[in-house]
């Protein structure tokens, strides 16, 4: 699953809000799951398992737009009461399945190669804004803030032109998943029955 790891010194679970910092790309921020009240981490849970977070570039992005059973956005409530943590993407392991141990940066170094960028342009940055460049083409992907989500302000057109690139970003994490465990065939599959 997309956005779970845990830490690698302690085995701690933990949700990556941010694959990395801007201005500091060997580091991450996540959230100890393990510290938070049970209405919170079932809804964070939730969100994670959900297709909104699983197709998410950034747990965050979803993260500042949804609330928690209090009606606190999830993300200022984190951050207030000291549940991100900055750590080194060296010490997360994340677990996109149970089979399955990859170092975050590893992962980042993989998903930049990909983008066709460094690491450090993966970050989020001030702006709120990620750099992405093409092969060709320079593009800059604008992350709406929570007040455009919350007063509707992105025109039909806008949110036809976020739709497209997050099915790119969503088909680019296919082929990742893929590469790293491939799907079964469906001919294997019905012979294997």
């Amino acid at each position: 699953m997309k956005h779970v790891g845990k830490m690698k010194n302690n085995s701690a679970r933990v949700a990556v809000a941010y694959r990395t910092i801007p201005g500091d790309a060997t580091s991450a921020l996540v959230i100890g799951t393990t510290g938070l009240g049970d209405a919170f981490h079932d809804t964070l849970m939730a969100l994670i398992e959900s297709d909104t977070g699983q197709q998410a570039n950034e747990l965050a992005d979803v993260l500042a737009t949804r609330r928690f059973p209090d009606g606190s956005v999830m993300l200022n409530w984190l951050h207030q009461n000291g549940h991100l943590k900055k750590v080194p993407t060296s010490l997360v392991l994340m677990t996109p399945n149970n089979q399955t141990l990859l170092p975050l940066n590893e992962l980042n170094v993989m998903i930049a190669e990909q983008k066709g960028v460094s690491i450090e342009d993966l970050a989020v940055g001030e702006e709120g804004k990620t750099k992405e460049k093409k092969k060709v083409v320079k593009e800059e992907i604008i992350i709406p803030t929570i007040e455009e989500v919350a007063n509707d302000k992105l025109t039909p057109t806008e949110m036809r032109s976020k739709a497209d690139k997050l099915f790119k970003e969503a088909q680019a994490l296919r082929k990742q998943a893929d590469a790293i465990d491939p799907p079964k065939s469906k001919k294997k599959e019905a012979a294997d029955a």
